[in-house]
């Protein structure tokens, strides 16, 4: 019948068959409003009431069903990386790596493999802004032909800690204090210093939590590491180490403290929205999946353990080689269903991928599964459609278990079974050719000795990477490194806590140290004890945003804000936005009004948006193209003159009309490379921020 609510059928785990609904929904007219269970509902505005002025009666099963189910919409966010945004793409290979791994998804070039990424920060709550000083979670979910394989990293490649049975430790510490409930999604208060200040092993990734790398720009700009040391294995079974290292095609970017602590308030979903605007126009998001590969000898050649999750191999050392590619293009259907219930596990692996013995990765291997049980309410989460595989069939005798959704047949729900031989159904059976082994080579380790609770001598030695990543970094980032620490140190009240952070932040750099010290006009105290010595090792210049290989000078995928008002140059707004969409760029125009502004040629031209709503920092370069008139008017909003001074100050390039220089004389704007009248220029400009500003504009430590 024509009336009735359309169905479809879809494959789920094992071949069984279930029905969804495909059109649901009262809105464009189609279909029918109908109960859980099917039954049309007549009146979904009013309560079943005795009389229009009497009680609701209890007999009111479609209220009853419906605010059930409203009750229960939520379930338990994640402790950490509960703040969230997911797309759906696809990774494709650029050769075939038969000579290392046997996973298949590796196996052909230009083969192509879905997957499902969630971009995270980790300290704050479901609610919490896009934009705080913290790392960012790095989850691929890889839907192989041979199952599920879960990368699940960070923006950073180290980590705090070096092994799993601290980690309930150090997320209390981090998050929100216990008798108080604040900090949300912040790291600048007594208890995260305190931890980190008397666990040395965290040295390193505080460099790495106080750098610009986690102010990231959006989420299209950002790193991604496995952090852990894996395995690859080839049909042979010969064992490879690898890293994993993904690297956006957009470019490396952060922002300015200021900038972000602004951006929080002008808009708290903006990595969110960046991302999903990025793909509903096109502008697909990208990354090179690269690898560094290497063996024991290698291994045991270098002056760390590469089991030491707080560790890193230089690029300069051990080069990335680029192995694929992944491209995001489309954002969930439903984000609830999708991006909240999807569930990554690092111990999710497929043939010719396994584990190091890392201690890290060996407590992440447990915890992740026991994680899902609680948050989702049930060992069956796996049949949730974003969590099933998409490209092979899953057949096992599991049965059962809440929530199960699928409907198994037959008797055979164990194995070993000889129902076959009565004419029945046995089931699957184990493959010992093409099913997955783990790598039977020796530990990591000379003898596999006792087992005991100890860390190995290699392990011991916390500030010499440390040393390495800060040296490493271009000037201003350094400053911006300091400056994070003097902020996040100033809001530690326990004056101890801060001496002892000092004293660990000498062993990184005596000069690092002094200049927090300054800034917390606090003496400078003596170095902690180590206990391994401290190596200079050589600088890596991959490490650097600023002036770095991934700081990439270009307007492509990134915006400009067009500041116009009544009398503006038509002609000249026209001009520059084609100019901005040639370069790759997103043009935005923003005036006092919403609706537009009125062009000197009588013409009405339409903005994006309110100037007191989408205040500079939310775009990588400005331009304010007025008239006369126009400035006299914008000299008295202070929105205007705070939109070209927070651009100047957060270092971007501003172009302007002549008319228009008094509005940046009022906003205390100097000319320089990055501040010029709007032509070819500007463009040129437009694609990168002006660090040599920066002295000029803000005290640093």
């Amino acid at each position: 019948m024509a009336d009735q609510a359309d169905f479809e059928t879809s494959a789920g785990n094992g071949g069984e068959t279930h029905q969804h609904v495909a059109k649901a929904g009262s809105h464009g007219g189609e279909g029918h409003l109908t109960t859980n269970q099917g039954l049309r509902i007549s009146d979904n505005q009013n309560q079943l009431k005795a009389g229009a002025r009497g009680p609701v009666l209890l007999e009111d099963f479609v209220l009853r069903e419906k605010i059930f189910h409203f009750d229960h919409e939520r379930i338990p966010e994640r402790i950490v990386h509960a703040r969230g945004s997911a797309a759906h793409g696809f990774f494709e290979a650029y050769e075939s790596l038969a000579d290392i791994t046997r996973a298949d998804l590796f196996q052909r070039a230009g083969e192509r493999t879905p997957v499902f990424t969630r971009f995270s920060t980790v300290a704050g709550g479901a609610g919490s802004v896009d934009t705080p000083r913290d790392v960012r979670g790095f989850a691929v979910k890889f839907y192989t032909k041979e199952g599920n394989w879960d990368l699940v990293g960070n923006n950073i490649p180290v980590f705090f800690i070096q092994d799993a049975i601290k980690f309930p430790d150090l997320i209390h510490a981090a998050k929100m204090e216990a008798d108080r409930g604040y900090p949300q999604a912040a790291t600048a208060h007594d208890t995260f210093w305190d931890f980190v200040g008397l666990m040395p092993e965290s040295t390193h990734m505080i460099m790495w939590a106080m750098s610009d790398r986690t102010i990231p720009r959006t989420l299209r700009t950002i790193q991604g590491f496995g952090i852990h040391t894996f395995r690859f294995v080839n049909a042979e079974g010969r064992s490879t180490f690898v890293k994993f290292h993904w690297k956006p095609k957009q470019g490396l970017a952060s922002t300015c403290w200021d900038e972000a602590v602004k951006i929080a308030g002008a808009d708290p979903d903006f990595q969110r929205r960046d991302l999903f605007e990025a793909i509903d126009r096109g502008d697909y998001p990208e990354w090179e999946l690269g690898i560094q590969a290497f063996d024991q000898k290698f291994a045991d050649s270098l002056p760390y353990d590469v089991l030491d999750a707080t560790k890193i191999i230089p690029e300069e050392l051990l080069p990335v080689r680029p192995i694929g590619r992944m491209v995001l293009d489309r954002w969930p259907d439903n984000f609830f269903a999708e991006t909240e219930q999807v569930a990554y596990c690092p111990a999710n692996i497929v043939p010719g991928i396994d584990f190091s013995n890392d201690p890290l990765l060996q407590g992440r291997l447990f915890s992740y599964l026991d994680t899902q049980l609680k948050r989702l309410g049930s060992t069956n989460f796996h049949q949730i459609p974003i969590n099933q595989p998409k490209q092979c069939p899953v057949m096992n005798f599991q049965r059962d278990g809440h929530m199960q959704m699928l409907q198994p047949k037959g008797r055979a729900n164990y194995e070993p079974n000889s129902l076959a031989a009565a004419g029945e159904t046995a089931g699957p059976r184990e493959c010992p050719h093409t099913g997955f082994t783990s790598f039977a080579g020796r530990a990591e380790s000379d003898e596999q000795g006792d087992k005991l609770r100890i860390r190995p001598e290699s392990f011991a030695d916390h500030y010499s990477q440390a040393r390495l990543f800060f040296r490493s970094l271009d000037p201003a980032e350094q400053a911006h490194l300091a400056s994070a620490l003097v902020f996040e140190l100033s809001k530690v009240g326990l004056e101890h806590v801060r001496t002892r952070v000092l004293s660990n932040l000498v062993n990184v750099d005596p000069d690092l140290a002094r200049r927090v010290a300054d800034g917390l006009a606090m003496p400078l105290p003596e170095a902690s004890p180590v206990a391994a010595p401290i190596l200079d090792l050589d600088p890596s210049p991959a490490l650097r945003i600023i002036r770095g290989a991934l700081d990439l000078k270009t307007l492509e995928g990134r915006s400009v804000g067009i500041l116009i008002a009544d009398g503006s140059d038509g002609k000249a707004v026209d001009d520059l936005t084609s100019a901005i969409g040639d370069a790759g760029g997103r043009p935005v125009i923003v005036a006092p009004k919403v609706g537009g502004a009125k062009m000197a040629d009588g013409s009405i031209l339409k903005a994006d948006g309110q100037l007191a709503g989408m205040p500079s920092v939310l775009f990588d370069a400005i331009a304010v193209i007025l008239s006369d008139e126009g400035c006299r008017s914008l000299l008295e909003e202070a929105a205007a003159v705070q939109f070209v001074m927070d651009a100047f100050v957060h270092l971007k390039a501003i172009g302007h009309s002549k008319e228009a220089q008094p509005l940046l004389d009022k906003a205390g704007v100097r000319a320089d490379e990055g501040v010029l009248e709007i032509g070819k220029s500007f463009l040129d400009a437009a694609g990168t921020r002006h660090w040599d500003r920066e002295p000029k504009v803000r005290t640093l430590a």
